[in-house]
């Protein structure tokens, strides 16, 4: 339901499935549903799709459909799931990496800088820690290197330093309370930027989202028959390397092994040398699509 949050790149990536008549497939970020609609629309009756996500929330929006299977949990467990259900192999994953809509829009789940709510940030709502503990846990060398790793925050033994400053005084709660303590250090005119970085970086720590990316993409491996594809939507840096690596070596590190011969063993053959990003006119019409990459890979 594209109020809850509006697919990018569906066009482009559900066709890069290449989808057939009775095909197995995975949507692995169900997000909105978007993407699911879009794909179980193009199946024929004797398919079936597999939609995860670890909101219960997104969940919700499922449509009813005999040929979809939902199953609560992060896409880091795939291919237990795949196993349990009895499927062989998939012809088809895609994964759309970026942070719904709603999950960004719902003050109560802390995920924006926009609203005065309690720094929570997790995905999964049943998960044990928050933002918040993170802020008022962790050591400062640990937090310094959270937002250096993962939002390439400058200044970021700084910030942890306010932070466990701020801490022994008074417990920080809330994006206010957060957003406060780094006023006097934000960047003029580029306020808005920094603050993204930072609650990225805390985002990405609370749900484990790069070690979940690296277990996810490891599984496709497994998961994909040969032939399937693996169609990832990026939107961010870190995470556009970490699947850039994958695809063109089959590990996360980017290392290239060869065999007792010198060739190349790779277990993927690569579709798009240079990510294919949105139109302007999707970028005006949905402004979270900016920044979105498209990579398309098919299992040898």
């Amino acid at each position: 339901m594209e109020s809850y949050h509006t697919p990018v790149l569906l066009e482009e990536s559900v066709s890069a499935l290449a989808l057939s008549p009775g095909g197995v497939y995975a949507d692995v970020t169900f997000g909105g549903g978007g993407h699911t609609r879009e794909i179980l629309s193009r199946l024929d009756s004797n398919s079936r799709l597999f939609a995860m996500d670890k909101d219960s929330d997104s969940l919700a929006n499922a449509p009813q459909d005999k040929r979809l299977t939902l199953i609560h949990n992060n896409f880091r467990f795939l291919n237990n799931y795949i196993k349990f259900l009895g499927v062989q192999k998939l012809d088809g994953i895609l994964a759309d990496l970026g942070v719904s809509s709603h999950q960004f829009d719902t003050e109560s789940r802390g995920f924006s800088f926009r609203f005065d709510s309690p720094l929570d940030m997790r995905m999964n709502t049943l998960a044990k820690h928050t933002a918040a503990h993170i802020l008022n846990n962790y050591s400062q060398e640990d937090i310094s290197l959270i937002l250096y790793k993962y939002g390439e925050v400058d200044k970021s033994r700084k910030i942890a330093q306010l932070i466990c400053s701020q801490r022994e005084r008074v417990e920080i709660k809330t994006t206010t309370d957060l957003n406060k303590l780094l006023a006097p250090v934000l960047p003029k005119f580029s306020e808005h930027k920094y603050l993204a970085k930072i609650y990225q970086a805390l985002r990405i720590e609370v749900n484990s989202e790069m070690r979940a990316l690296e277990l996810f993409l490891e599984g496709t491996k497994e998961a994909l028959k040969p032939g399937g594809r693996l169609v990832v939507i990026t939107y961010h840096s870190l995470e556009d390397r970490m699947v850039k690596n994958f695809l063109r070596s089959g590990n996360t590190a980017g290392i290239i092994e060869k065999d007792l011969y010198g060739h190349f063993e790779t277990p993927f053959t690569i579709i798009t040398r240079k990510p294919i990003i949105p139109e302007e006119e999707e970028i005006a019409s949905n402004t979270r699509a900016r920044s979105a990459k498209l990579r398309i890979a098919i299992k040898n």
